[in-house]
């Protein structure tokens, strides 16, 4: 069976445009890291045994749950870069949906910790007892 496909030009443009300015790369993030790290946060939503198996750098842990009750530990001056487990996972997503309905700045990181992880990128073990 054959798709029907009618391809509109403008809402092509507006689609991709919001892809470009809601969501963050793996390499994106790895630059700011490296060249602008104060002009983001950076927030982990995954569940808390995950975040402390391993992390991305200067990252914050705010679980999904308690978003929040956790909000004011972030400041709506800076970009807020939310990811969660991986491509699959819709919580950066949903978290991402509640920090701009409050009027936090927020894009989300594609392919999230699995991805960066994969990557080879340096990753931040957290000690249980901190």
């Amino acid at each position: 069976m054959k798709e029907n496909f009618t391809f509109d030009k403008n809402k092509a443009k507006e689609f991709f445009m919001e892809q470009l300015s809601f969501f963050t790369s793996i390499y994106e993030l790895k630059n700011l890291i490296e060249n602008d790290i104060e002009s983001i946060n950076i927030v982990d939503v995954r569940k808390y045994d995950d975040y402390i198996d391993g992390h991305i750098p200067y990252a914050i842990h705010i679980p999904y749950d308690s978003l929040e009750e956790h909000l004011v530990m972030l400041e709506k001056e800076k970009i807020n870069i939310v990811y969660c487990y991986d491509y699959n996972c819709k919580l950066g997503l949903k978290a991402a949906y509640e920090m701009a309905e409050k009027g936090y700045p927020v894009k989300v990181l594609v392919g999230g910790y699995h991805t960066w992880n994969k990557m080879g990128y340096d990753t931040v073990r957290t000690s249980a007892e901190s």
